[in-house]
C-alpha cells in the first residue's frame, strides 16, 4: 500500500462495557498539582497495531485485555476515577473507582491496508475512542485480517505521556503476570509551591491567566485548517540535519536540529503568505523529573515514578523573515538558546510557584494561543522515550504506535517517535496547517516520507 486509499471502512462496535479496578478502593479526593493545572481539558489518544497471533482469538486478547485492566487500575487508581471541580472551581481527581469504558469493535479493513499516513481517515473517530465519561477510555478492534489494534484515550490533566507509558508497559506487564516494573506515585507534596514563591520575570512571557487571555482571532472565510500526517524519518536523514544544524564548536542534537528544520519550513510557508514580518513561534515540551531532582538520588527514584505532568513549554518566537533567511545552524542556535533556560530545577519551581500566585484562576502556555499579530505557531513534544517494544500484552510487540493528538486551536503539534524498526528512524505524528504540510511534502519529502505498512512490514500474515 502506498500513502492513498485504506480510510474508507466500517467500523462496528461489538460490546460495550466498564472495567473497574479488580478489588473496591476507598473513595478519596486526589488534588490535581499546580502543573497539571497548566493543562486544559484535553484529550490525548494513543493507539498500538498488532499483527494476527497465531494462536489467539480476538476475544481471548480482548479478556486478556479487560483482566489486566481491572488489575493495573488497583496501583493507577487515578485513571479509574473522574476530574470534578472543587469548591473553587478548580479541577480535581474523585477517585472512586467508577472505572473506563471499554469497547470492543470489528474495523472491515486489513492491516496491511490501513492507511496510518493519514489518521485524519483511519485513526480519528474510528481506531481511537472518543471519551465520554471518566479520566481514561479504551478501544480493542479486530481486524479483518486478524490484527489488533488497542488505543486509549486520557484526560492530559491528569497524566503527561510520561505517565501515561508508564502506564501502559504496566498494563502489558500484568498481562503477562509480571510484577509492575514502576509503580506510580501520586505524592503530590514533591511539586509543593515555595513559602516564599520566588517567580523569574521570564516566566510571565511563556505563561498567561485565562481571564488575560486575547480575543479568539476571527475565524477568515479561506482560512487554513489543522490536518494530522504521519511520516518516518531515516536515520541518515537525521544524522545529515544534525551535521548541518551543527559547528565544529558546537553540536546540535537530533532534537534541536529537526525543530530547527522544521521551524524554517513553516516560516518559508508564512513567507509564502506574505506575512514575513510576523512572528513565528515555536514550542518545545519540556519534562521537568530529572530537572527537579538536581543530582539527588532519592528525589531522583520519587520523580522516576511520578504520576501527573511535569511539564513545561518554553517557545522562540522570530520573525518570519529572518527564519526564512538565516542557515539551518543558526536557527539550531535559537532553538538551543529558549531551551536552555527551561531546562533548570529554578524554572520549574519558579513555574511551580507561578500558577501558586495566580490561583484559582489557571494559567495556559502562551504558545497554545495566539493574537491577531501573531504568525504561524507549533509545539513539538519529543516522544523518544515511548516504548512500543514494552507494550506486548502476551501476543507480540506491536508492529506499530503512535500518539494521536489533534488538539484543536490555532497552533500545530509534532511528536516525534522511534521507529519500531529499531534502526535509528524516527516516526513523526504531525498536527498541522494543511497549507505547511503540503509545503513539507513539495520541498521536503527526501526528509518526511509518508509512513507505508511495506515500511513497517506488514505484508500478509
Amino acid at each position: 500500500m502506498g500513502a492513498g486509499g485504506g480510510g474508507e471502512f466500517i467500523v462496528s462496535v461489538r460490546e460495550r462495557e466498564v472495567v473497574a479496578a479488580v478489588l473496591p478502593l476507598q473513595e478519596h479526593w486526589l488534588p490535581l498539582s499546580n502543573l497539571d493545572l497548566l493543562l486544559p481539558p484535553l484529550d490525548v489518544g494513543v493507539f498500538f497495531c498488532y499483527k494476527k497471533p497465531t494462536n489467539l482469538t480476538f476475544e481471548s486478547m480482548a479478556g486478556v485485555l479487560k483482566k489486566a485492566l481491572a488489575q493495573v487500575l488497583l496501583s493507577h487508581y487515578a485513571f479509574a476515577g473522574e476530574v470534578v471541580p472543587n469548591t473553587v472551581g478548580e479541577p480535581e481527581i474523585l477517585c472512586n473507582n467508577r472505572g473506563v469504558d471499554f469497547v470492543e469493535a470489528f474495523a472491515e479493513v486489513d492491516l496491511e491496508d490501513l492507511n496510518l499516513y493519514n489518521p485524519d481517515d483511519t485513526v480519528e473517530g474510528k481506531l481511537v475512542p472518543e471519551k465520554k465519561h471518566g479520566v481514561l477510555a479504551v478501544q480493542a478492534t479486530e481486524l479483518r485480517c486478524g490484527g489488533l489494534v488497542v488505543a486509549c484515550s486520557f484526560d492530559h490533566r491528569v497524566a503527561d505521556a510520561y505517565s501515561a507509558n508508564m502506564f501502559l508497559v504496566s498494563w502489558a506487564e500484568m498481562a503477562q503476570s509480571k510484577p509492575i516494573s514502576t509503580p506510580p506515585s501520586f505524592r503530590r507534596s514533591l511539586l509543593n509551591p515555595r513559602r516564599p514563591g520566588s517567580i523569574h520575570p521570564s516566566l510571565d512571557d511563556m505563561y498567561i491567566p485565562v481571564n488575560k487571555l486575547p480575543p479568539p482571532k476571527d475565524p477568515q472565510p479561506d482560512s487554513d485548517y489543522l490536518i494530522s500526517r504521519i511520516y518516518y524519518i531515516t536515520a541518515e536523514q537525521l544524522n545529515h540535519l544534525q551535521s548541518l544544524a551543527s559547528t565544529k564548536a558546537c553540536q546540535r542534537t537530533k532534537l534541536e536540529s529537526f525543530c530547527a528544520f522544521l521551524w524554517k519550513m513553516v516560516a518559508k510557508w508564512a513567507f509564502i503568505q506574505n506575512v514575513d514580518k510576523k512572528i513565528t513561534k515555536m514550542g518545545v515540551v519540556v519534562d521537568g523529573r530529572t530537572r527537579l531532582t538536581d543530582g539527588d538520588e532519592h528525589k531522583a527514584s520519587l520523580m522516576d515514578s511520578y504520576f501527573g505532568n511535569v511539564l513545561s513549554i518554553p517557545y522562540g518566537a522570530n520573525q518570519v523573515d529572518e527564519l526564512n533567511e538565516k542557515p539551518l545552524e543558526w536557527v539550531a542556535d535559537k532553538v538551543h538558546e529558549f531551551l536552555e533556560g527551561a531546562v533548570t530545577k529554578e524554572h520549574f519551581l519558579g513555574l511551580i510557584d507561578w500558577v501558586e500566585a495566580h490561583r484559582p484562576v489557571p494559567g495556559l502556555a502562551k504558545i497554545y494561543c495566539s493574537g491577531t499579530e501573531d504568525g504561524p505557531a507549533f509545539v513539538v513534544s519529543s516522544g523518544q522515550r515511548f516504548p512500543v517494544s514494552k507494550v506486548d500484552f502476551g501476543w507480540g510487540t506491536p508492529g506499530f504506535g503512535s500518539y494521536h493528538f489533534p488538539w484543536g486551536g490555532d497552533a500545530g503539534y509534532v511528536m516525534p517517535m522511534p521507529s519500531p524498526t529499531g534502526n535509528g528512524d524516527w516516526v513523526v505524528y504531525m498536527h498541522l496547517l494543511k497549507g505547511q504540510v503540503e509545503l513539507i511534502e513539495a520541498e521536503a519529502t527526501h526528509v518526511f516520507r509518508p509512513l507505508t505498512s511495506t515500511y513497517l512490514n506488514f505484508g500478509s500474515n
